[in-house]
């Protein structure tokens, strides 16, 4: 650090007068230094979108929920409002809307064949339209499962275009008519998905006219309603109405990494479920990031899943999967991930993905990552704790406090180191413990710092954690704050640490 760089500092900072004027820092202003947004561990320049918005969807990871109306388990649980709002304040892009026929002619959004509570399709849009900007710009889709009749389909349509107006894309952009758009094209855009009948050069011919009344017969429909646990599957008829507010985010049903090589349209998107999705990223993850680089794949959770929990998103990342989607209202590691990695590109919720599970030529392999790798060696030095949170198990002086610094990534990236513990103190535990880390694939790796209470008998208590992406690091000593277990900021618990890395 430069004199001119720390004089400049000194002025920021430092609150008394005759200390600043000698060009000194104070206790006071030191502390205040290291408390701002300077001395965060999460660079400062990507609180903001600082990526090239103008690649096609495919090329992002977009934030993504799983039955966003749901606030608690899949099967009794409530249908909330509030699942949108909170969804939307996080920065999520895409929402999940399972639309069934209701009374009176309006259509009602619950999980199918299950006793979750009901609410109006028409409200959930209302509140969409309401909060879908207010943390992003970049835009939104909407994704339906939809299990309406013609009639109340064209209820949607009508609800759909009364309440988002302009905001809603049903036609073609002119300088998209056979390719994805950008986020940047679609800026304040909310897109619908759905299952789509014929074409978009077949859905611009009939704008302007009266669809109402109009049907034709979908093929097989999957439905994510729950009757014993078993898939079921039907055939529908869908309202020209609604299928013609598809445009870029058409709903089709995964055959094969062939099939959609051959057939499978730009503008067509996937949706496999965890299960089928890992056994394809095991034995066939080749085949899979290039069915990623051209296709928008939504990977959602398995039906066995009752209780809302989620797997981890790490592996489907590491595959260029898009859309991961996931419980948000479900606390713990996944969602830990998941806020971590879009705090990247000022929270917009589309990151781009790395050049190489974007380019055709990359030979790139999640399993087989050390191969022509570009790794960097991550050093961190874990100094201290300050003001830890209070341990439910014991009092401040009786905990026993240990930091874990875990990487997520690819296979190879995988690892887990820990101090020891700190006796008898949380409100300022000093470690001074060093880790160095090879990080093979820095490009999809997110660094998890945690906080326990060493709890022999029963297994350590979480106290506080933060993620973020491995390259938002900054370089120096710097403070991390530590985020509770629901996602409450701890302030003002937080870390010290030294951090450096080289490439």
């Amino acid at each position: 650090m430069t004199k001119t760089i720390a004089y400049e500092i000194i002025q920021r900072y430092e609150p008394i007068e005759e200390v600043k004027k000698q060009h000194q820092m104070s206790v006071e202003g030191f502390t205040r230094y290291m408390d701002s947004s300077e001395c965060s561990v999460f660079k400062n320049e990507y609180k903001y979108v600082y990526q090239d918005m103008n690649h096609p969807l495919c090329d992002y990871f977009i934030s993504t929920s799983h039955n966003t109306y749901l606030i608690s388990d899949q099967l009794v649980g409530r249908s909330d409002l509030w699942g949108y709002i909170s969804a939307l304040v996080k920065g999520c892009r895409c929402l999940e809307i399972d639309c069934w026929d209701g009374s009176q002619n309006e259509p009602i959004v619950y999980h199918g064949y299950t006793l979750t509570s009901k609410i109006l399709f028409k409200t959930v849009i209302q509140v969409i339209h309401k909060y879908a900007f207010m943390t992003s710009d970049y835009p939104v889709v909407l994704s339906l499962e939809n299990h309406c009749s013609p009639a109340q389909q064209e209820v949607m349509a009508d609800n759909l275009q009364a309440i988002l107006g302009d905001t809603l894309l049903s036609d073609m952009l002119d300088d998209f008519p056979d390719k994805l758009p950008s986020p940047e094209a679609l800026k304040f855009k909310i897109l619908v998905k759905n299952k789509k009948i014929g074409t978009l050069t077949e859905t611009r011919g009939r704008k302007g006219s009266n669809k109402h009344g109009l049907k034709n017969q979908e093929k097989e429909v999957e439905s994510g309603g729950l009757t014993l646990f078993k898939k079921k599957t039907s055939k529908m008829k869908m309202a020209l109405a609604l299928s013609d507010l598809v445009i870029y985010t058409k709903a089709e049903k995964f055959r094969s990494f062939e099939h959609s090589r051959i057939h499978q349209q730009f503008n067509e998107n996937n949706s496999i479920g965890e299960s089928q999705a890992r056994k394809l990223s095991k034995l066939r993850a080749k085949e899979f990031i290039f069915h990623t680089r051209n296709f928008i794949t939504r990977i959602y959770p398995k039906a066995t899943r009752t209780d809302s929990s989620n797997f981890n998103p790490q592996e489907f990342w590491n595959i260029g999967c898009q859309m991961v989607a996931l419980n948000f209202q479900t606390p713990g590691l996944p969602m830990d991930l998941q806020n971590g990695k879009f705090l990247d590109n000022g929270g917009s919720g589309y990151i781009l993905k790395p050049q190489f599970l974007r380019q055709s030529k990359s030979n790139f392999n999640s399993n087989e990552a050390l191969k022509n790798s570009k790794p960097i060696t991550l050093t961190i030095r874990l100094i201290s704790g300050i003001q830890l949170p209070l341990s439910n198990l014991s009092s401040p002086k009786k905990a026993d406090t240990l930091a874990i610094i875990e990487i997520y990534g690819v296979p190879d990236d995988q690892m887990k180191q820990q101090t020891r513990a700190i006796k008898k103190n949380a409100f300022s535990p000093r470690w001074n413990e060093t880790f160095t880390f090879i990080i093979h694939v820095p490009e999809l790796a997110l660094i998890r710092f945690v906080v326990e209470n060493q709890v022999l008998i029963t297994g350590n208590e979480f106290l506080g954690q933060y993620t973020l992406p491995v390259l938002c690091l900054n370089k120096g000593y710097c403070r991390v704050p530590l985020f509770s277990k629901a996602g409450e900021n701890l302030d003002p618990a937080s870390l010290f640490i030294y951090v450096w890395y080289i490439r």
